[in-house]
């Protein structure tokens, strides 16, 4: 099975970060339509190369990691829509139809002051004011008017789940080079 047009073999960079994937062919000037896996797809919008792996479920159009230069992208309804160099109709977008997009974290935008991307958050560890390690951080949630730190603690040789919101009442400090969330939270909560 050899790469379709529009996709170079390449490599996955080692900073890859999953951000989405082609849901369907656009028109039929070679536009494709992305759902992206976050509600601010600016990531989508700053990289210029997307890796691509075939759907996880269905058939099959290429195999291995294939780039894709993209020529633009935009925003279209609760979609991204994007065409690429070399998909130049209707068929050659539906042959992408399914596949996975990755973009290295090294293009993602820079982030502004106090904002964070929820990537760069996973497996930080949360410690309370008084230095105690209340575990680190599995997952995010968005629960509508704040996100939530989903973190993962042992009690009793068990792992279990602590839930924080993720706002400045809590939250004191983020400090990703290391790689702590200082936190105002007692352990019983």
């Amino acid at each position: 099975m050899s790469l379709l047009p529009g996709l170079e073999a390449a490599e996955m960079p080692a900073d890859a970060i999953e951000v989405g994937r082609i849901a369907d062919a656009w028109g039929i000037k070679g536009w494709f339509k992305v759902l992206p896996y976050s509600g601010d797809p600016e990531a989508l919008f700053s990289s210029k190369r997307w890796f691509l792996l075939p759907a996880e479920k269905g058939a099959k159009t290429f195999a291995g990691v294939g780039k894709l230069t993209i020529k633009e992208s935009k925003n279209h309804s609760d979609t991204v829509v994007a065409c690429a160099h070399d998909v130049n109709d209707r068929t050659a977008a539906d042959s992408l139809r399914g596949a996975r997009v990755f973009i290295s974290r090294a293009s993602f935008p820079t982030a502004q002051k106090d904002e964070f991307y929820w990537v760069d958050l996973i497996g930080l560890d949360v410690v309370n004011r008084e230095g105690l390690g209340l575990g680190q951080v599995r997952d995010l949630l968005s629960t509508g008017p704040q996100t939530v730190l989903v973190i993962d603690h042992l009690v009793d040789g068990k792992l279990q789940e602590r839930m924080i919101p993720f706002v400045s009442v809590y939250v004191d400090d983020v400090d990703l080079n290391l790689r702590r969330i200082l936190v105002d939270w007692q352990p019983d909560f």
